[in-house]
């Protein structure tokens, strides 16, 4: 399975989760961490502005929260 994050200016992170694993609330905030790092990488000053994520209708991983972009 793919993640893609993107905005008007093209892809910003692709994700690949490995065969024979699947999503649970530590590999999504694995992922929010690699795109965050992204965004610092190739949208500079980007987070100081502001993020906003639009997640698909599917209800997220549970059992621990994630803190957040900053």
């Amino acid at each position: 399975m793919a993640t893609v994050f993107w905005d008007s200016r093209g892809m910003v992170l692709l994700d690949i989760l490995p065969k024979g694993k699947s999503v649970n609330a530590d590999r999504y905030c694995e992922t929010l961490d690699r795109l965050r790092h992204a965004v610092r990488r190739k949208r500079h000053g980007l987070l100081r502005s502001g993020v906003v994520l639009q997640h698909d209708n599917a209800t997220p991983p549970h059992g621990k929260t994630y803190k957040g972009m900053a």
